[in-house]
């Protein structure tokens, strides 16, 4: 009896949308990295303070694809503007608001056979051409892909059990010379809830925000 060859599963991006996005090739590589918050305050005549667990931090996963159309003779960035498409903001997604400046870009989630990735945010994308055509049509490319969980996930466990920490459910992008009592005040109308932004984001420095990056707003406790 002959051993049938296993179909081998392929890569793709799901869409908060359901819009399925596949991966031409399997990435070679994946980088998942997870973090929790501890913190404690020195006291004299100790070798070291005793820590208080504040929280999981989230988790973030990094992969590597490869695109190449050499073969079809189509611009690869048939496929890899499809990437790039996901970090714009989708003004159809639910809760969109423009007077609020609360327009996101979509999660995805990442699947390959058995794994499921959390709902995560595409925090950046590295696009590098690295093959052409005669006439300089890009034929290969190569996308480094870091995602960043969007909200807790059962499957990954909780984020932060015993905080509380309320829920993210829109993004906002940071504009140049903003601050996080200034993006407070736009989301909650008081700029004295800036903490609740930074603690969902895991921001340590509130001064040294990014201009174009994208910020978890999460839910004010009721």
């Amino acid at each position: 009896m002959t051993a049938q060859p296993t179909t081998q599963q392929k890569a793709y991006l799901m869409t908060e949308k359901d819009v399925r996005i596949p991966c031409m090739f399997n990435p070679s590589e994946l980088h998942i990295s997870r973090s929790n918050s501890w913190s404690g305050e020195a006291k004299r005549g100790t070798d070291a303070p005793k820590l208080a667990f504040d929280g999981g931090q989230a988790s973030t996963m990094s992969l590597d694809l490869l695109f190449d159309t050499t073969a079809d003779g189509v611009p690869v960035t048939n496929y890899t503007n499809k990437v790039l498409d996901l970090m714009k903001i989708d003004t159809t997604l639910a809760g969109y608001d423009a007077a609020k400046n609360n327009g996101r870009p979509p999660w995805v989630k990442f699947h390959w056979g058995d794994m499921h990735s959390f709902k995560a945010i595409i925090e950046s994308v590295d696009l590098r051409f690295t093959y052409f055509s005669s006439t300089g049509m890009p034929l290969r490319a190569k996308v480094d892909m870091s995602l960043k969980q969007y909200e807790p996930d059962a499957n990954w466990g909780p984020q932060n059990p015993t905080s509380g920490t309320p829920q993210p459910h829109r993004v906002h992008r940071v504009q140049k010379g903003e601050t996080l009592d200034r993006i407070s005040a736009r989301h909650y109308g008081d700029s004295t809830k800036w903490r609740l932004i930074a603690d969902a984001n895991g921001i340590t420095d509130p001064l040294a925000l990014r201009p174009g990056a994208f910020l978890n707003i999460p839910k004010q406790q009721v």
